[in-house]
């Protein structure tokens, strides 16, 4: 599998940096441009100042919980809703400007994908495929067969499972540079779910561009090459997935240690977790382990346990140095309350 060329990260950085992409018209290898998109209702921001690039032939992550702004992102993208500010692209397109060239390049699933109830599987198959330029029934009825879907029964008959498979045999057959797919193996059971994330892996070796938004951390980490984390509306770390896989975190009994020797400063990170008799060494490693086995060896540790990094603790890391920029900004925000009513105060008493 080729993954894009990695760009630079600071894996053990206390606060996920923003990511600063080169946005609308970087180059002609990304088929996703946006700069400085932002969506706002009223007061509300569900998204702010997004710049990002999808590279052509990639699998693209979007993670966060729900609010978090990734189907605002998408409705952007696709021309359902319309931007506050900033501007976005699709394969050249912009989709304030020709919305329906550039739909005709993108194969979408919703994350509450909605079906003709009256008709049968078999119908919805057919009607797509003739609706859409991309479409092939008999590349529908494939799939379907692989997801083991009943086409013969009524879309008002089937379970949330089948007709999630029933969506996906639509938007997986229809023939697109792009494929955007949120929450695709939402319902399913963990044998379809398994086919879901294949059928992924075989697009992107088809050379197609997969968009997957999704909660499940392993799906992400099965499945895309790079992804961004969003928060509250904003983009707030960037991940390239091969580089994650070069992480560990040992665990040890706690002890003191040395400190970490200067030339490997910028890839070791150790603290103390937990307290009392719950409490541990954690030293998280980036890039090859090998280099740092002998001087982990001179550290005499017990109880010892080795397992990748993962992308929860990346998760984890992101949204606690969200909570903490948080709660620090209404520290911020309270002490200039409580200075300005001193202030008020200390006025009222002079006069």
């Amino acid at each position: 599998m080729n993954h894009p060329p990695p760009r630079s990260t600071a894996p053990f950085s206390e606060s996920p940096q923003e990511t600063s992409p080169q946005g609308v018209g970087s180059g002609d290898d990304d088929i996703v441009h946006t700069i400085g998109l932002t969506k706002r209702y009223g007061d509300v921001t569900a998204l702010l100042d997004c710049s990002l690039s999808v590279r052509r032939g990639e699998v693209f992550g979007l993670l966060g919980p729900n609010g978090a702004g990734k189907t605002t992102l998408i409705r952007l993208l696709l021309g359902f809703l319309h931007p506050s500010s900033g501007r976005c692209e699709i394969d050249g397109f912009d989709p304030t400007v020709n919305g329906v060239a550039l739909r005709e390049r993108v194969a979408y699933l919703p994350g509450d994908a909605r079906l003709p109830r009256h008709m049968r599987g078999t119908g919805v198959l057919k009607f797509f495929s003739e609706m859409h330029p991309g479409g092939n029934l008999t590349r529908a009825r494939q799939l379907a067969e692989q997801l083991e879907l009943e086409t013969n029964r009524r879309v008002a008959f089937m379970s949330t499972g089948m007709r999630q498979k029933l969506a996906l045999a639509v938007v997986l057959s229809l023939d697109t540079p792009l494929l955007i797919l949120d929450e695709p193996t939402a319902n399913l059971d963990p044998t379809i779910r398994a086919v879901v994330l294949q059928l992924v892996i075989d697009a992107r070796s088809d050379g197609r561009t997969v968009l997957f938004s999704s909660h499940v951390l392993a799906e992400i980490e099965d499945t895309c090459d790079r992804v961004v984390f969003l928060r509250r509306g904003r983009l707030a770390h960037e991940l390239i997935l091969s580089e994650l896989f070069q992480q560990h975190r040992i665990t040890a009994a706690p002890r003191d240690v040395p400190p970490v020797p200067e030339q490997w400063s910028d890839r070791v990170k150790i603290s103390t977790v937990g307290h009392g008799d719950h409490s541990h060494l954690r030293i998280d490693t980036a890039g090859d382990l090998g280099p740092l086995l002998q001087w982990l060896d001179s550290l005499a540790l017990e109880n010892v346990r080795v397992e990748p990094l993962g992308l929860r603790a990346v998760y984890d890391a992101v949204h606690d140095a969200a909570d903490q920029d948080a709660a620090d900004q209404n520290a911020a925000n309270q002490k200039a309350a409580d200075q300005q009513a001193a202030d008020q105060q200390a006025r009222g008493a002079a006069t």
